[in-house]
């Protein structure tokens, strides 16, 4: 069975399930979780393209994930260089 835009309505309940659970993540979970959310969908789209949404929605979804926790390093250490500068700056005057 499927809704009006061809999504699955299991997909679409497990889909909002997981979003309702979204509410207390740390930014780290929810960099990781948006990443492989984007991956997936990503995946799904160029893999039902080339044949396999399945094989593509995983192959996405792990990509996304890698770029999610990448991406959360980078902020984390872009606000660890912050913190020392500021903490440098106060402790000149």
């Amino acid at each position: 069975m499927r809704t009006g835009h061809g999504l699955p309505i299991a997909a679409a309940a497990a889909l909002a399930l997981a979003l309702a659970g979204c509410a207390g993540l740390t930014p780290t979970e929810q960099r990781a979780l948006t990443g492989t959310t984007a991956g997936a969908a990503g995946g799904a789209i160029i893999g039902a393209i080339a044949g396999n949404a399945g094989l593509g929605a995983a192959i996405g979804a792990g990509t996304g994930l890698a770029g999610g926790l990448i991406f959360d390093k980078v902020e984390r250490d872009k606000d660890a260089a912050y913190r020392r500068g500021y903490s440098a700056g106060q402790s000149t005057n």
